[in-house]
């Protein structure tokens, strides 16, 4: 059987649909964190095998060596630079080790992204809900700045309010000062072997 198409017909399937909107690639970067939180929450295993698993996706998500320079504070300029290299990998140790520690078990929990993403000079930032079943939800906002192409987290604010990297400054900035680079990465990997913070 032959059809015989419209011209207005013909004209609406030459016109393509609109392309839906790009995801913000700031919310990416953290739709992909609280993905891969759930994921170790829902896998419960070991402390040791949640690490594992979250380990590449905290690398994605954070950038890591300027979390570590920021956390240091104006000290870091005087710091040799294999030291620096040990104290980012002090610090990639315990992010990942307190990820691996909090979220150990899943009893229904959900985060949820706003819809608007904030943007703070060049930095953009993120708000979350993290939501458990019968109790109040916690919000957790994520500052990001774009790095080599990707938005990367920079800073964590819990409750809105507590930056972990001005928390981190205030706990490092005693250890630089008694015992140097070599001190900071003993008490970091100290830290992580508590798995928290």
């Amino acid at each position: 059987m032959r059809m015989s198409l419209s011209p207005a017909l013909l004209l609406a399937l030459a016109i393509p649909a609109p392309a839906m909107a790009q995801a913000d690639p700031a919310r990416t970067t953290v739709q992909s964190l609280d993905d891969g939180l759930i994921a170790i929450m829902k896998a419960k295993g070991n402390a040791k095998s949640r690490a594992a698993t979250i380990a590449p996706v905290i690398d994605r998500a954070f950038d890591l060596p300027l979390m570590t320079r920021l956390a240091v504070g104006p000290s870091w300029t005087t710091i040799a630079p294999a030291d620096q290299q040990a104290l980012v990998a002090a610090f990639r140790r315990l992010t990942i080790a307190q990820y691996a520690a909090n979220f150990d078990d899943w009893s229904g929990e959900a985060f949820t992204i706003a819809p608007q993403i904030e943007a703070r000079g060049g930095d953009k930032l993120v708000r979350t809900t993290l939501t458990s079943p019968g109790k109040a939800g916690i919000a957790i906002s994520y500052r990001l700045r774009a790095s080599g192409g990707d938005w990367k987290i920079i800073d964590v604010f819990y409750r809105n309010a507590i930056s972990q990297i001005a928390t981190r400054r205030a706990d490092f900035a005693s250890v630089l000062a008694k015992g140097g680079a070599r001190a900071l990465v003993t008490h970091l990997d100290a830290l992580a072997a508590k798995g928290s913070f």
